[in-house]
């Protein structure tokens, strides 16, 4: 199996990039295989210093095909459950890029129990301390913003209470002000008649 691996290594290692006929001198091609199909074309017929085509040859051997670098099977994992599937001699896991955070933490941990490797993270105890961390700083800052708002709204409510307080002196002094008037206007009347 190991010997295998090697070939394909080396197999990959002489691969070139495989890009569609003139992609590196034109920007507006993309930078993705195309068969050339031209009559005249230099790459179809396989000249001297053109860019080469797609062959059998450069394939990699059958039975490690589709096999990780250490020569495990990958096989994508979402959930805890999957986990309890897989064969850890044949088999090793990559933890899926649409997985949260927290929900990572689980899966690693479940796979260390298991003994089972994980392709995609390479030190899982260096990422586990630095997700830790990075939440505990989420948590302080929302922790900060929260309480922000809360000093905010108590600001607010202080300045309501004085100007309702403003707002009840000056309704009072102008209840008293009309009332004075109204008396006023009382004693003129009864004075005129």
């Amino acid at each position: 199996m190991n010997e295998l691996l090697d070939k394909r290594r080396r197999i990959k290692k002489k691969k070139p990039d495989f890009i569609m006929q003139s992609a590196h001198k034109k920007s507006r091609l993309e930078q993705k295989w195309k068969r050339p199909r031209g009559i005249d074309s230099k790459m179809r017929l396989n000249l001297k210093g053109h860019q080469k085509c797609v062959e059998v040859g450069y394939r990699s051997p059958r039975a490690v095909r589709g096999l990780d670098k250490s020569g495990l099977l990958s096989i994508r994992v979402s959930e805890l459950k999957s986990l309890e599937k897989i064969n850890k001699e044949k088999e090793g896991v990559i933890i899926s890029s649409k997985v949260g955070k927290k929900k990572k933490i689980d899966i690693i941990n479940k796979a260390k129990e298991l003994g089972i490797t994980i392709i995609n993270i390479k030190q899982p105890e260096e990422y586990i301390k630095a997700v830790e961390e990075s939440m505990k700083k989420r948590k302080e800052e929302k922790s900060k913003k929260e309480k922000k708002k809360a000093d905010k709204k108590v600001k607010e409510q202080t300045k309501e209470k004085k100007q309702d307080n403003l707002a009840d002196k000056i309704t009072n002094e102008e209840e008293k002000a009309a009332a004075e008037k109204k008396e006023k206007d009382k004693l003129l009347t009864k004075k005129e008649v």
